[in-house]
């Protein structure tokens, strides 16, 4: 893993002041050297500027970018983020067309491939990737994406130059950007978020490559195009062949995950998901005559407190322990006191450049953080739910039937504590419905489904497009923060595409969500992990964090200077601190209830006031 940044222009020549535009570069790079800071490099042409910090995962002695090749005359160059997990064919496959590999690394076979097969390569790739390649040839840079957005990649172009970079952060070092925000960046914070609409940067006329999309940057134009979409199939498999089918992706996906020059480990909840990725995992290590390392999250004293919700039915401990006690790993139990989250939830802006979901980006962050003294690359369960049908949106009769996204239906709850004229000039409930719409309507449509199978098409695509999105996005910005490259083989394309087409009564057999990931690797598990019922993402239920965040939240609204003042109705806010929060009743997701509430309205003051939006 590693952070990309540049720009590309062509009405001036950067190398007329080369020791400027190289410094800028470099200042690039820098605001994003938590990604990687194992090797660094700069690329300056008199229409164009690459820079790179690299995490070593490949090749750790070769791999330097950017990487510049000819061929006919011309030169290409690349820089890239993410792992390939198709390298070894796509590389028999090129050096079967004559292509002399000079390194191991999975950047020059995309390098070659572009040379090779031009726009057609990104298609044939398999994994989560983020880069931008020059074209001598057509005198043009390309930035692509990978299709779940799984790397993030952001650009403005401003004085004609196009500017992107891995995070919003790199673009704001460059001399001709500078954070602002529009009436939509709030309408994304407090009708979308922590989500984001596709392709939406928060910040004014900052942009992010849309998932599956790729861009061109030329003399004559820029445009933006997408190489590959989600499409509706009849599914024509018995469940027995679908079982089998899910089975092979599934265990192939992580195996393909595990290739790296550096030990990987994984992250172990108890649940389901985590614990098939850890099963495999630890065999794939075991032959190879290592032991697999495995982190848990927990949170100090939530023996003693915590909450039994219809979200979060039961602790995680006990289900590690068993996992624990069926496989070999070198396990490490991690906690993180609720003292220390109200301060890292700037930390969690710091790395997410806007507000996000709150005490869960900053415990992960924290997490992360303990994670990268010990391993470089984590596997992670993450977007299982999404696909297989895990959150109760999929199957509670009242949820499918919401007219919205079911994850974020009540936008009074959400927004209760703002200021009237400002909600009223934000028009949120017409924003909100906007985009659900257009999301609706991009939805593939297969031909003779009945209207409940054609509503559950739609919410699995809304998961996959949006909530997936959420925590991918979470997921690489709390990780690479302290650059630790986390991957996620129940993201892998193969899987996405076949059970997007997979009807719903073949996920969901005898009133049991997931049943067929279940079916699919009942042989990996003991029967109580293979059975549990789903329970998220720990947080603290510790009423001295609620109590912690009443009190930061009560010193923002009373200073007059504080940006949140111009937003929120004091009196409301007030009275929401000294009432008891409600746990159980989430306001985004299955995670984000009253102190989450207070959180986010806490990053949102932070954020007006680092980047000077108010």
């Amino acid at each position: 893993m590693c952070g990309i940044a540049g720009f590309c222009g062509f009405r001036q020549n950067f190398t007329d002041n080369f020791k400027y535009w190289t410094k800028v570069l470099i200042d690039m790079r820098t605001a994003i050297a938590h990604r990687g800071s194992d090797n660094t490099g700069e690329y300056l042409t008199p229409h164009l500027g690459f820079s790179h910090t690299r995490l070593s995962i490949r090749d750790l002695s070769n791999g330097a970018q950017p990487i510049l090749r000819e061929y006919n005359g011309s030169r290409y160059v690349i820089i890239y983020n993410g792992e390939i997990y198709n390298t070894d064919e796509l590389k028999r496959e090129l050096e079967a067309a004559g292509y002399i590999f000079e390194t191991t690394t999975d950047t020059e076979v995309i390098l070659y491939a572009y040379m090779h097969w031009g726009i057609d390569s990104f298609e044939k790739l398999n994994g989560i990737y983020a880069f931008a390649i020059w074209d001598e040839t057509f005198e043009r840079l390309i930035l692509c994406r990978d299709r779940f957005g799984i790397k993030p990649l952001f650009y403005t172009i401003k004085n004609d130059i196009l500017v992107f970079g891995s995070e919003p952060k790199a673009l704001f070092r460059h001399p001709y950007v500078v954070p602002s925000a529009n009436t939509d960046s709030f309408r994304e914070v407090f009708g979308i978020g922590p989500a984001r609409t596709a392709g939406n940067g928060v910040f004014k006329n900052v942009f992010e490559l849309k998932p599956a999309h790729y861009a061109v940057f030329s003399r004559e134009s820029f445009s933006e195009m997408s190489y590959w979409e989600l499409k509706s199939r009849e599914h024509t498999d018995n469940y027995e062949e679908t079982v089998e089918t899910v089975s092979f992706l599934v265990r192939d996906a992580i195996t393909r995950q595990m290739v790296s020059d550096v030990p990987v480990c994984t992250f172990l909840s108890g649940g389901l998901d985590s614990s098939i990725v850890t099963a495999v995992a630890s065999k794939i290590m075991s032959d190879s005559g290592s032991t697999l390392n495995t982190f848990s999250f927990d949170f100090r004293q939530n023996d003693r407190y915590f909450k039994s919700n219809s979200f979060q039915p039961e602790r995680d401990r006990p289900y590690v322990d068993e996992i624990l006690s069926n496989f070999e790993t070198n396990h490490t139990y991690l906690e993180c006191d609720e003292t220390e989250l109200p301060s890292l939830l700037r930390a969690a802006v710091d790395a997410k450049d806007m507000p996000g979901m709150a005490d869960v980006d900053a415990s992960l962050l924290y997490f992360c953080r303990l994670v990268k003294k010990h391993n470089k690359v984590v596997l992670t369960g993450e977007c299982a739910d999404e696909i297989f049908g895990g959150y109760p949106w999929f199957y509670k009769e009242e949820l499918i039937k919401t007219d919205g996204f079911p994850w974020s239906h009540d936008l009074e709850t959400r927004t209760m504590l703002l200021s009237d004229d400002f909600k009223k000039k934000l028009e949120l409930p017409e924003y909100v419905r906007s985009r659900y719409e257009e999301s609706i309507k991009a939805v593939p449509v297969l031909h003779g489904e009945n209207e409940e199978e054609r509503r559950r098409r739609e919410i699995g695509y809304l998961n996959i497009q949006w909530f997936m999105s959420t925590l991918l996005d979470r997921m690489d910005r709390t990780s690479m923060h302290s650059g630790l490259e986390a991957r996620v083989p129940f993201a892998d394309h193969r899987i996405v595409e076949y059970l997007f087409n997979v009807p719903w009564d073949m996920k969901y057999r005898e009133g049991r969500e997931k049943s067929l990931l279940r079916d699919a690797c009942c042989d990996l598990l003991p029967e109580n992990i293979l059975y549990r019922k789903k329970s998220p993402y720990p947080k603290t239920y510790n009423p001295n964090y609620e109590r912690l965040l009443s009190e930061k939240l009560l010193k923002i609204v009373s200073d007059p200077t504080a940006p949140l003042t111009a937003i929120v109705n004091r009196k409301k806010v007030l009275e929401f601190t000294k009432a008891p929060s409600e746990y159980g009743k989430p306001w985004f997701g299955q995670l984000m209830a009253g102190p989450q509430l207070m959180a986010y309205l806490i990053q949102v003051n932070y954020w007006l006031e680092k980047y000077k939006l108010a």
